[in-house]
């Protein structure tokens, strides 16, 4: 649990590019909560914010990226507590969706799988539909999470979802993203087979432990 009074002096931190004061805050509280709480509470949370403050222009779009970048500098001083000694044999593929070149949101999510010990391949932003059926022909994933950033790009996304689809036909496919932050999700997913909206981290963690007992 991220105390409340953290949370508001990191954000300050991220707002204003104090990244050695950032890593300072995460550092200090790494060993008194745990990494899902770290992601979700402090990285993600303060990222949303961010991005609501940049959409009322309280914040400018060179902010925006600073934010994103030293949170994706945070997030890989974390890798090394991530990572699982125990390989529990599921496998999952990661991407942003072609032509998205927001990238922090799918790593998260790379990270949230790879904290569970699954098998993670994350291929990072703007990945073709092509090469990333190629790479699953190889890799042959028990599930494929696309992330989506901008709205308007929301027919790139139907696109792979049917182009996946016909190669794979019983995958499960996750979406998410702030594409969807203003709840059509749930319905855009439903048109399809097997595809499920993930809303947040929180979501995600007790969607891959409900996973691993089906399997």
């Amino acid at each position: 649990m991220i105390e409340e009074h953290i949370y508001k002096e990191y954000l300050s931190s991220l707002i204003t590019g104090k990244r050695a004061h950032c890593h300072e805050i995460v550092n200090n509280t790494k060993d008194k909560t745990t990494i899902q709480d770290l992601y979700t509470q402090l990285f993600q949370e303060s990222l949303y914010e961010v991005g609501r403050l940049w959409e009322y222009n309280q914040v400018s779009v060179a902010v925006e990226h600073m934010a994103t970048a030293i949170t994706e500098s945070l997030m890989n001083t974390l890798y090394t507590d991530i990572i699982q000694s125990e390989n529990k044999g599921f496998r999952a593929i990661i991407s942003s969706a072609q032509n998205e070149y927001h990238q922090v949101g799918a790593k998260m999510v790379a990270d949230m799988f790879e904290m569970h010990g699954w098998d993670t391949c994350y291929l990072g932003a703007n990945t073709p539909t092509n090469e990333l059926i190629h790479f699953a022909n190889t890799f042959n994933p028990h599930v494929i999470a696309i992330s989506l950033s901008i709205y308007f790009h929301l027919s790139v996304l139907t696109e792979m979802i049917q182009t996946i689809r016909k190669k794979f036909k019983n995958c499960p496919i996750l979406i998410g993203g702030q594409a969807f932050k203003h709840g059509n999700g749930a319905d855009y997913a439903g048109q399809f087979s097997d595809v499920l909206y993930v809303a947040s981290l929180d979501q995600l963690e007790k969607y891959i432990l409900t996973l691993e007992k089906q399997q």
